[in-house]
């Protein structure tokens, strides 16, 4: 068994235990042999989390951007904005439940807020469609961010889906025309952008709210163009080496930000975001106080050029002479 698993069973174990002796205890119940155990344990925790930190795999971080408790959109919204005010339909087909859009305050400035949503519960997720947008939510959102651009607010899109919905009734009503109609009009808008992959970025239905001055990306966040699971199945037709996939896909935070994919990593409370979502909402707030602050100094024709030039920078590798 490898020593990142064992760490792993015994993180479980001793998180287990806590549980269990804080609700045996009490909150207010705890005398000084029990405090005195409790704090052995959290300092045990803290230890194998930061070897699991530092030997975490592609793999183990594609768990952690999937879980199922992870801060989603709405999570966030609650606790970095005020006054939110959501907006709903395309104006051509109906609304999507997947796609959150709507007016709000950060920080005293004006702001539109677009993120896509996955769920809790079963019933939840079925109503936002697993977090996998229809057509109409993307027009819905781009409808929104030209709104935006007409009252001159800034537009902060938080990324957190597998793709855009593949099914037959959103090809029927143009899903792929949807994105790539996203794609150009992002590409232009003349108020700053800045998307924040919270979770999975997932394909074109990703970067179809992604197009943005400035991408960050949460530290245990992924950002493809397919899944672990997909590539395998097509590059080794065996889906079982999606670990070794997700190594060659370079889909990590940190990869993707050598690669000059991304702007900026935020980084998350020990063990996840979804152990602390507001230590998890403050370290995002800061970080985009401090990009939007820096955007909002460059002029309209300099912000619209700059994003240009990012865009068709990336990936662009030179040989050079040995």
């Amino acid at each position: 068994m490898k020593a990142s698993q064992k760490a792993q069973e015994e993180l479980q174990q001793i998180e287990k235990q806590v549980a269990s002796i804080e609700a045996s205890a009490g909150k207010n119940d705890k005398n000084d042999q029990t405090r005195l155990q409790l704090e052995k344990l959290h300092e045990r925790i803290h230890t194998l989390r930061q070897e699991l930190k530092a030997t975490q795999t592609a793999w183990q971080k594609t768990e952690l951007a999937r879980h199922p408790q992870r801060p989603q959109t709405l999570d966030y919204i609650e606790r970095l904005f005020t006054d939110f005010s959501e907006i709903h339909g395309d104006r051509g087909f109906g609304d999507d439940p997947a796609v959150i859009c709507g007016m709000a305050r950060f920080h005293g400035d004006e702001v539109l807020v677009i993120g896509t949503q996955k769920g809790r519960d079963m019933k939840q997720r079925v109503h936002r469609n697993f977090g996998t947008p229809h057509p109409e939510g993307y027009r819905k959102a781009i409808r929104i961010m030209q709104l935006a651009e007409k009252f001159r607010r800034p537009i902060l899109t938080l990324v957190d889906t597998d793709g855009a919905y593949p099914g037959i009734n959103a090809e029927e009503r143009g899903q792929a025309e949807a994105i790539a109609y996203n794609l150009r009009e992002m590409a232009r808008l003349e108020v700053p952008i800045i998307a924040t992959v919270i979770g999975v970025g997932g394909s074109g239905g990703a970067l179809a709210i992604a197009v943005a001055d400035r991408v960050l990306m949460m530290e245990n966040s992924i950002y493809s163009v397919i899944s672990p699971e997909g590539c395998a199945a097509i590059m080794w037709r065996d889906a079982t080496k999606k670990e070794l996939a997700a190594e060659a896909m370079r889909i990590t935070a940190p990869d993707l930000k050598e690669l000059g994919c991304i702007d900026d990593i935020v980084p998350e409370p020990e063990g996840g975001a979804h152990k602390d979502y507001e230590t998890a909402s403050r370290l995002l707030d800061e970080s985009l106080q401090q990009h939007l602050s820096e955007l909002k100094k460059l002029s309209t024709s300099d912000l619209v050029e700059s994003r240009y030039k990012k865009f068709r920078n990336i990936a662009q590798f030179f040989q050079t002479a040995s």
